[in-house]
């Protein structure tokens, strides 16, 4: 009954239509001198039947369309119509049906994104109950190795920062601000506030970059990138008296900054998996300090700056990880600035 309801309230202005047009017709035939009254009776009757037989078929080939859009669905599934017959109906249906898949693909990357973010917050609150706990054993000492606690303050503040990076990670475009930076100023930069990670562990950093390159990208999202690339490599060479090497080259294609250590390496069967989220490998289960989240905050980083990452490794020889600054991101800098730099440097 409702679906009844529905296609007459649909076509009250077509049956109007019709009987204005019926009697439109017969006033024109009264004008014109036509005066026999049975012959507008079966005229107008005839229309009147005609409509209704018109609106009876259209109703019998719409009704299911009409039976399914007037109960309230129960389900998502509900929105896809089967069985329709009409033009209209059939391009409503696939409308419908692009719709609900759009839904769908948009339903499920926000259920990713939370189970992400849940699982990250998870597994990171319980890594952060190790130096949370040794630096409350450290306190209870009679004298405190301020050396220790530091260490330990150091990795609580690591661990935040990932946190607030995979944070913004969701709003990347609106707090990305591209600019063309000099590397080697950068990367002294990033160096320099490892210097104490570097020292702890006994591992000398070599930076070989000339201080006249210069790259298009954005100063706090690769300060990130560059300090986890750094890390890693401090992180899984256990070896002390080993380097870390720092090199640029210009290339055909752009400028090529590698970063390469003495370290462990990765193995062959985790390389291809290193930048997915969660995944920790081999290494990170030896050290028992990763999250699996650094490496894949940097390729998401790297991807939507349009820079190319690759990450290459020989097992128990040392890893290489390269960023590659596209056409048009690298350049060299003005005759002048190199000149500039080193007092800037010097004034630090």
């Amino acid at each position: 009954m409702k679906a009844v309801m529905l296609f007459i309230k649909e076509h009250v202005s077509f049956v109007l239509f019709q009987l204005g047009l019926v009697l439109f017709i017969l006033l024109l035939y009264w004008l014109d001198g036509f005066r026999n009254p049975n012959t507008a009776i079966y005229s107008v009757a005839m229309s009147i039947l005609l409509t209704v037989f018109y609106l009876t078929g259209k109703f019998i080939r719409r009704r299911s369309f009409y039976a399914a859009i007037v109960d309230k669905p129960e389900k998502m599934e509900d929105a896809l119509i089967r069985h329709v017959l009409t033009p209209e109906n059939r391009k409503t249906t696939e409308f419908t049906r692009e719709l609900y898949r759009l839904y769908q693909h948009e339903v499920q990357n926000l259920y990713n994104v939370q189970h992400r973010h849940l699982h990250f917050m998870n597994q990171w609150v319980h890594q952060m109950k190790t130096p949370i706990s040794v630096i409350n054993l450290l306190l209870q000492e009679e004298e405190v190795d301020k050396k220790s606690v530091g260490q330990e303050v150091e990795r609580i503040r690591s661990g935040l920062e990932i946190v607030l990076v995979n944070a913004r990670l969701e709003t990347f475009e609106d707090d990305m601000q591209i600019e063309r930076l000099p590397l080697q100023s950068l990367l002294q930069e990033v160096l320099n506030e490892n210097k104490r990670l570097f020292i702890t562990n006994g591992l000398f950093p070599v930076l070989n970059v000339d201080d006249h390159l210069t790259v298009a990208t954005d100063h706090k999202w690769i300060k990130f990138m560059l300090n986890q690339f750094i890390t890693n490599a401090v992180k899984y060479t256990f070896e002390k008296g080993k380097k870390i090497y720092v090199t640029a080259s210009q290339q055909t294609d752009g400028l090529l900054l590698e970063i390469m250590d003495e370290g462990i390496g990765i193995p062959a069967s985790d390389l291809h998996r290193v930048t997915k989220a969660f995944f920790t490998g081999e290494n990170g289960r030896l050290s028992g300090e990763s999250t699996g989240m650094g490496l894949y905050i940097a390729s998401e980083v790297c991807q939507r700056l349009g820079h190319e990452l690759t990450i290459s490794s020989k097992q128990g020889e040392g890893t290489t990880v390269a960023i590659l600054f596209t056409d048009g991101e690298a350049g060299e800098q003005a005759n002048e600035q190199p000149n500039e730099q080193p007092n800037e440097e010097t004034g630090r």
